[in-house]
């Protein structure tokens, strides 16, 4: 009897030590198997459309950044690059010719004006010489209507003379001596008569030539007038001339746009990896005619796993971030990963959920909420790079 009553105090000592060193390690630490493997998962989408020449990577394949994944057929991206650089070279070209109009329709505008002052100035001294011309051929005519009149009048006095001697000599009263020589006068004043004439009608014709010319005079003044209001809006033809550089210039810079948009276009033809990863979730195969935007694979960088704990709120009240933990993996038989408490979420699992609860509404219910935790890894802790993103973990921190 004293045997048994030994043994069973023997067991009672073991198991109160057992439990008091089970209380004593799991006093300072908080454990949770709600927790898994994340990793930033990036997907890959097309930028521009078209049908795939070749898609050289296979899924789960490990890849560099910059590697070559998906491959667009580049030719229609080349002959919109060809076409946005020939329509550049055109407007370029049109921009120079626009900018080198600027200075020569300034000198012209200058030039002109001061031309067209000329002009008007020779024009308004021909109405002036043109004028005195009239006035001169006026005087002509009074002169010459004189002279015609006064000839006029001698011819007619020695036609009665003739005709008062010619009766005497038919009665012999006079010598025909005498008659002859009133006859050659009376000729004589005649022949006068029609010269006068003949000057009379000069100088109406000179008149009439002045004032033509005149009338021309005034025409090129007029004309000349026009082009010196011409030649005046040399302002308003600077200003359209430096607008139509600017539009030229304007055009070039839009052309520049089309052609890095052009050339941005054959650069996204090729589809790279934006960083290091494992290709997954391949849906791309060639001969496929892609669109701008399509999902194409995804790639994971296993370089920067960390794990993502779901602790009771219950457990939080001694976690803080930069304490030790112990990261048990499934897969690989409780091997363990050392690592440290990153941060701590603003807001439980439930408030990130799609449908978030509504406490407010219909009967409560006290639920034990969860806390998302990131852990970090030490360094070092994963050089084959085993740890995949949702792989299932028990995390263990240590608080104490």
């Amino acid at each position: 009897m004293k045997k048994g009553v030994r043994i069973a105090v023997a067991l009672v000592a073991v198991l109160l030590v057992a439990g008091g060193v089970w209380v004593w390690a799991t006093s300072g630490t908080e454990s949770t198997d709600d927790a898994q493997v994340d990793a930033h998962v990036t997907p890959v989408a097309a930028r521009v459309g078209g049908a795939v020449v070749s898609v050289p990577v296979a899924d789960n394949q490990e890849v560099e950044a910059g590697t070559v994944l998906v491959q667009v057929d580049t030719r229609d991206f080349q002959i919109a690059l060809d076409r946005a650089r020939a329509e550049l070279a055109d407007a370029e070209a049109a921009a120079v010719a626009a900018q080198a109009n600027v200075p020569i329709t300034s000198t012209t505008a200058a030039g002109g004006v001061s031309s067209a002052r000329g002009g008007v100035a020779q024009a308004e001294g021909a109405i002036v010489e043109a004028e005195q011309g009239v006035d001169a051929a006026k005087a002509r005519l009074t002169t010459a209507q004189a002279r015609l009149r006064e000839a006029e009048a001698n011819a007619a006095k020695a036609a009665r003379d003739v005709e008062r001697l010619k009766a005497l000599l038919a009665k012999d009263e006079i010598a025909q001596q005498q008659y002859d020589a009133t006859v050659a006068a009376a000729d004589a004043s005649r022949a006068a008569a029609e010269s006068s004439r003949s000057q009379v009608q000069e100088a109406e014709t000179g008149i009439r030539v002045a004032e033509s010319r005149v009338a021309q005079a005034r025409a090129g003044a007029e004309q000349a007038t026009s082009q010196l209001r011409s030649a005046q809006t040399a302002p308003e033809q600077m200003t359209a001339t430096r607008a139509r550089a600017a539009a030229a210039e304007a055009r070039v810079k839009q052309l520049q746009a089309d052609v890095q948009r052009a050339e941005l276009d054959l650069e996204y033809a090729t589809v790279k990896a934006p960083l290091k990863g494992i290709v997954s979730r391949k849906s791309v195969e060639p001969g496929q005619v892609i669109q701008p935007g399509q999902p194409l694979m995804t790639v994971i960088p296993l370089d920067r796993v960390w794990i993502t704990a779901n602790f009771k709120e219950t457990q939080l009240a001694e976690m803080r971030p930069g304490q030790r933990v112990a990261v048990e993996v499934d897969a690989y038989s409780g091997r363990e990963f050392a690592g440290k408490v990153e941060s701590i979420a603003a807001a439980t699992g439930a408030r990130f959920s799609l449908l978030p609860p509504e406490n407010a509404t219909g009967n409560f219910v006290k639920v034990v909420q969860r806390v998302p935790v990131k852990i970090v890894l030490d360094e070092g802790q994963d050089p084959e790079r085993l740890l995949r993103a949702g792989m299932s973990v028990t995390p263990t921190v240590y608080t104490k």
